[in-house]
């Protein structure tokens, strides 16, 4: 990474191209194996590809749970036929062995799916109804509110943590200080951009950090040696979603400012 031209930088951590009119897309890491992909429906329905050569499954669930949020407008998502409508920055949890179904003209739906080997409930987590967390500071232009869906808290899952962090008007940067966690893969999707504006996402070991120049529903794949932070042009949020060895939220490791 540290002798890494930017073009190569992007080409292994940088996912784009998630959102296609009409088409489920989507990139398998090995870093914690985790898929991370993006629905388009646009006026059709979309069915969850099992990427059969890919994941060695006939459906995409047999073997997974997932994370879904709504970046854009209504929609819904159907699972095993039940209907659940989610609205902006809305999210719904998948078990695992269900089919999944994406619907919506205006909707687009990003999701994170990761191995599992133990089925939970399908579970609604609208974006009102979770209570935030405020971090960070106005002066520090680091003030932000997190919005923490699965957690590892109240709601079961097997490895699989995501949310949604929205930065207030004002402020730029996200997770500052940094922090590492060495048994999870972290991977973040930057929305609620403007078409012009950018987000300098910082990757890297302590000490020989680089960056990404990332835009809107562009994600980066953090593997569990990288920090993860950003500054953007102006106030956007952006979707985390993490999984591996341990799901213990606070299982982190604070870097210092004078560390980087």
């Amino acid at each position: 990474m540290e002798t890494a031209h930017a073009a190569d930088l992007r080409e292994r951590f940088l996912v784009d191209e998630l959102f296609v009119p009409g088409e489920v897309s989507g990139v398998y890491t090995h870093d914690d194996r985790l898929v991370v992909g993006g629905a388009l429906p646009g006026a059709d329905q979309l069915e969850l590809p099992a990427w059969e050569d890919v994941l060695g499954v006939t459906s995409h669930l047999e073997r997974r749970e997932l994370g879904i949020i709504n970046v854009a407008e209504a929609g819904h998502v159907l699972v095993d036929g039940e209907k659940f409508e989610l609205g902006h920055l809305d999210g719904l949890y998948v078990g695992r062995g269900a089919e999944v179904v994406f619907a919506g003209a205006d909707a687009a739906f990003y999701f994170v799916s990761a191995p599992a080997t133990v089925t939970y409930p399908t579970t609604t987590l609208g974006h009102d109804t979770i209570e935030p967390v405020a971090i960070g500071t106005a002066k520090g232009a680091s003030q932000r509110h997190l919005f923490r869906y699965a957690w590892g808290e109240e709601l079961r899952t097997d490895q699989l943590q995501f949310g949604v962090t929205v930065i207030a008007d004002g402020s730029v940067w996200n997770t500052l200080p940094p922090h590492l966690h060495e048994r999870r893969t972290e991977v973040y999707l930057y929305v609620d951009l403007e078409e012009d504006d950018r987000v300098f996402h910082f990757l890297g070991q302590p000490g020989a950090t680089r960056h990404l120049l990332v835009k809107n529903r562009e994600a980066v794949i953090s593997p569990p040696w990288s920090i993860h932070a950003g500054a953007g042009t102006a106030s956007y949020a952006f979707v985390w979603a993490m999984a591996g060895e341990n799901n213990a939220y606070t299982d982190l490791r604070p870097v210092a400012l004078e560390e980087l």
